[in-house]
């Protein structure tokens, strides 16, 4: 899958190096570690929607660098609440995005 007509890595690639100026140049908000940190969850982000087939411990990575990202900017996020938030994730996944896919092999419609 290609965004904007591009490899996803160049795509990441650039963020982060468009990122890296910015901080260089002293943006107000943007210092090195919110740099990697929006870098690292636009990254996680962009992976987790471009590969297939869907794999959910990906979108556990998505979650832990937004936290991560929010983190960097002053907001307090317990443990428990980024287990729970990825714990959420992958139960919705089961229940919704990949279970319907999987026929079990004792079904009597999967023989057909």
């Amino acid at each position: 899958m290609k965004i904007f007509g591009r490899e996803p890595a160049l795509v990441i690639g650039a963020v982060g190096a468009l990122l890296t100026v910015l901080a260089s140049l002293n943006v107000p908000g943007l210092d090195a570690g919110a740099a990697a940190a929006i870098t690292a969850f636009v990254a996680a982000s962009i992976i987790a929607i471009t590969t297939r087939p869907v794999a959910p411990a990906l979108f556990t990575a998505v979650i832990a660098a937004g936290v991560a990202l929010v983190a960097e900017y002053g907001m307090d996020v317990p443990d428990g609440v980024t287990g729970a938030l990825a714990g959420a994730v992958l139960a919705g996944f089961a229940l919704f995005g990949i279970r319907p896919q999987v026929i079990p092999a004792s079904d009597p419609a999967a023989r057909r």
